[in-house]
């Protein structure tokens, strides 16, 4: 097998945004390799700066169209620690539970129609249908239920319009959230067969490791999507407080990328659900555990591919997980709540857990509540230059393999990032060396 390879891959497929893979080697000899991201900046940063306090998370949402519910809420929580606002336990609870929807919907998409088709050997769910239809039949449905729950705590699907400075326009009935209840037991069946199904074409997750450092969200009481403080796998069980987030993700200038790159402790780190699950994996429930048993994905596991398999798991978890919060909810009762905002000079903090992993926002604001500075950090620009650390490894690992071998791993490699590209590039003062 030839060891020359001449790798081009300009936009990559089944991902969000645009990011480019090129490879160059001659008689084995590695003369480059590079994980690049083209995308244009966008500019939210700058798009808050002179707006009331309550424009922000309807602004910023938009960020993403898959992430929108995970952007209010960090937006929201970092609005409410610059005025001092603190709010309800009942609005803690649905605002949880709103955020496990989006976690179901966004991890079932990546799962069924963008990390399949290369399980299966294929080049898009489309071509996935004939081959395995109740799959993705299975798949459609979950992700339906999904859309739907998004819908009853956030208002609608995308850009939540539920979510408001110290609590919630509109909350759901009691009755709403027993229906909702009874779905969620009913879809721990179906993500069980997607399980099942995954595990029939696991074989075909490439057999590939590194040790890297894994960062998320860790708190006492549980696995965490929404509170807690910083922590990684060379943290040795210490943890950084939100306010310090800063000082965890490093920001500097590539420029191979129009979005920046991130490190902590060493040249890289990987945030997104294998993150969560090393970090957190005793307080999985046990039903996902059961499920990340059936993969062997443990904790300690430094395969980036599994990253698909730990969403898997993920979705079992926020969905037994949203059982138990509408549980409690019914117990105590749903109450009316007054909101009462008064604006302030501040600066504030909000940080949850994306899909994709860590997700960090700051706003200052002026006597009058506007908006004077605002910095976010996306989950996927913290993992750009992980996955180049991984291209690194991989390429010299796989090179006898040939050409088109090595490209489909490198595919798959950024894939199982599920990246959001385009909503990583926040950045200004862009110089491009060629």
């Amino acid at each position: 097998m030839s060891k020359n390879l001449n790798i081009n891959v300009k936009h990559i497929t089944r991902v969000e945004g645009h990011g480019n893979i090129v490879v160059n080697a001659t008689d084995g000899k590695i003369e480059k390799i590079q994980w690049q991201v083209p995308e244009a900046p966008r500019f939210f940063e700058a798009m808050v700066r002179g707006r009331s306090y309550d424009d922000i998370q309807t602004i910023v949402s938009r960020i993403c169209g898959i992430c929108s519910i995970t952007h209010s809420l960090a937006a929201t929580k970092a609005v409410e620690d610059a005025l001092d606002i603190e709010v309800s336990e009942q609005t803690d609870l649905l605002r949880i539970l709103m955020h496990y929807s989006e976690q179901l919907q966004s991890h079932v998409l990546h799962i069924g129609y963008l990390a399949a088709p290369d399980f299966f050997g294929v080049k898009s769910v489309v071509q996935l249908v004939g081959i395995a239809k109740d799959a993705v039949l299975t798949i459609v449905k979950a992700h339906r239920v999904a859309n739907q729950w998004s819908d009853l705590l956030a208002g609608r699907t995308t850009h939540p319009n539920t979510i408001t400075p110290g609590g919630f326009t509109k909350i759901p009935t009691e009755k709403e959230l027993k229906d909702l209840q009874a779905t969620l037991k009913e879809t721990i069946g179906d993500l069980t067969t997607i399980a099942n199904v995954v595990l029939s074409v696991a074989e075909n997750v490439p057999a590939f490791e590194r040790d890297t450092e894994y960062v998320s969200l860790t708190h006492p009481d549980g696995y965490t999507f929404y509170h807690g403080d910083i922590t990684s796998n060379d943290c040795n069980g210490k943890a950084v407080s939100i306010d310090k987030w800063q000082s965890v993700a490093n920001e500097y200038m590539n420029p191979q990328s129009t979005a920046k790159w991130t490190k902590w402790h060493r040249d890289s780190y990987a945030c997104g659900a294998l993150a969560r699950l090393n970090n957190n994996f005793e307080q999985l429930t046990d039903t996902s555990k059961s499920v990340a048993g059936m993969f062997g994905l443990k904790k300690g596991c430094c395969n980036p591919y599994l990253n698909t398999i730990a969403q898997l798991v993920e979705c079992v978890q926020v969905v037994e997980s949203g059982i138990q919060i509408i549980d409690k909810l019914l117990t105590t009762g749903l109450k009316a709540e007054k909101i009462s905002v008064k604006p302030k000079a501040g600066k504030g903090n909000g940080c949850v857990e994306a899909p994709r992993g860590i997700l960090f926002h700051q706003y200052e604001f002026d006597d009058n509540g506007n908006c004077v500075a605002a910095d976010i950090c996306i989950p996927t620009n913290q993992n750009h230059a992980n996955i180049q650390k991984d291209f690194e490894k991989l390429v010299p690992e796989f090179i006898d393999e040939g050409e088109d071998a090595v490209k489909l791993k490198m595919e798959m490699l950024v894939r199982s990032y599920d990246p959001c590209i385009s909503c990583s590039t926040h950045m200004l003062n862009v110089k491009f060396v060629r």
